[in-house]
């Protein structure tokens, strides 16, 4: 065989495995781009949560704490009440466009007047309401036991260092990890309490708490 002859299939082979090696980038190519595009498609078709809460940490870092997975959820702390929380979620809603707005926030030591025109506010827009009854601590305390006797929020915060055998710290970013083994509990006593002051006006029934209905939905995308 003449050097010649050697040297053209030497460069018909290379040739041949080049352009093997570069098919085989297409097809990887083609099957990340498809992969994706599927991640794209799976990601899109989850619904969408926007949590807007009257507080700016607590409440926040409570739900951001979820280990949500097949949803989409944003949580906002704007350090707004009632009235005013209600008008900027609607507001965010009608930028974002969520399958679902709840509005988190409490009776506090509001006027039962500025309570009534938030839920207005919020069922007219479509928004569904966390509301707690005095503090959104008696959602927490419900982890521990049944208790349908008016407190004060201080007195929610003592009752919560007495039940955790630490002191509570309002923005404690650890809230969902000690509480999620007792979250069946509150789920229960939430409810019962509902049921206690299902003939008040909301501005009157305390203590009590929805916030176990989001909650409730929360845990439905979490693994």
């Amino acid at each position: 065989m003449s050097s010649k002859t050697a040297s053209k299939r030497k460069r018909d082979r290379e040739k041949r495995k080049e352009e093997r090696q570069e098919a085989k980038r297409r097809a990887r190519s083609l099957k990340i781009q498809g992969r994706r595009v599927r991640e794209v498609a799976v990601r899109d078709s989850r619904p969408t949560f926007l949590i807007v809460c009257e507080g700016e940490k607590t409440e926040p870092n409570y739900f951001r704490s979820f280990p949500v997975r097949s949803a989409q959820v944003r949580v906002v702390g704007k350090g707004m009440n009632t009235e005013s929380l209600v008008r900027e979620a609607l507001r965010l809603q009608r930028t974002e466009e969520s399958d679902e707005l709840w509005v988190v926030f409490d009776r506090d030591s509001f006027q039962a007047e500025q309570v009534v025109e938030a839920f207005r506010l919020a069922e007219d827009g479509g928004a569904r309401v966390a509301f707690s009854h005095e503090a959104f601590e008696v959602w927490y305390l419900l982890h521990f036991h049944y208790c349908d006797s008016n407190l004060s929020r201080t007195t929610y915060q003592d009752r919560l260092t007495e039940c955790l055998n630490e002191k509570y710290r309002k923005n404690d970013r650890g809230m969902y990890r000690k509480l999620i083994g007792k979250v069946d509990v509150a789920l229960n006593n939430a409810e019962k309490l509902l049921a206690l002051h299902a003939e008040k006006p909301r501005a009157d029934a305390g203590p009590s708490t929805t916030v176990h209905l989001l909650v409730r939905r929360l845990l439905e995308f979490c693994p």
